[in-house]
């Protein structure tokens, strides 16, 4: 199932995409105290907390892929809880199936990014007299003068939790731009993800 991600509104989704989606994080932390995660062979709950149910659930399931990718065994947080803001009630949930780590996906918002590109003018390219060529290329090469460009930036938060260290080790907050499916947003995000956390000692 294919979703567009308006992950701000009612599903996840963008509008059109004129380029290719690119991931990177505009802001890291990390607890000054926490151990390295070892998430391998490990349960690991995903959680996107969205309040359209039919989102949510498939983009923990692709959150739940990209982390079974990656060794652990990723469990999307419907299959064990319904959606819920009682923390209490989601930790013992969490305890009683032996999940050792959870990701969660909180989206924050998305804008949109208008640019225009204007050719520069550098003078006819058929100089001359009336039959010298240039009004039949003219009318071949003729376009709107201004390209009008739209990109959509989706900005989303991603938490890691650690249930051994019973604490919160890591939050980023990362942009995407031109987003086109909810599989390849949670891709990028994850690698990028990874990424950071590497850089920091966590993986």
């Amino acid at each position: 199932m294919s979703f567009r991600l308006r992950l701000a509104a009612h599903a996840l989704v963008s509008a059109s995409t004129v380029a290719c989606a690119t991931t990177g994080f505009v802001s890291t932390w990390k607890a000054p105290d926490a151990q390295p995660l070892k998430p391998e062979g490990s349960k690991v709950a995903a959680v996107v907390m969205h309040k359209n149910e039919a989102a949510r659930r498939a983009a923990e399931d692709a959150l739940a892929a990209e982390i079974t990718r990656r060794g652990g065994e990723g469990i999307p947080s419907y299959s064990l809880i319904a959606s819920t803001s009682d923390e209490a009630l989601a930790k013992a949930a969490f305890e009683k199936a032996g999940i050792a780590g959870v990701v969660v996906m909180r989206p924050v918002g998305t804008t949109q990014e208008i640019s225009s590109t204007t050719s520069m003018y550098a003078g006819p390219m058929y100089a001359g007299y009336w039959g010298g060529g240039y009004y039949g290329h003219g009318w071949g090469g003729a376009w709107g003068g201004t390209e009008i460009r739209t990109d959509t930036i989706v900005s989303i938060e991603t938490l890691v939790y650690s249930m051994k260290q019973n604490k919160l080790v890591w939050a980023g907050q990362s942009k995407t731009t031109n987003p086109s499916q909810v599989d390849g947003l949670v891709k990028e995000i994850v690698r990028a993800a990874a990424e950071e956390m590497r850089k920091e000692g966590l993986l």
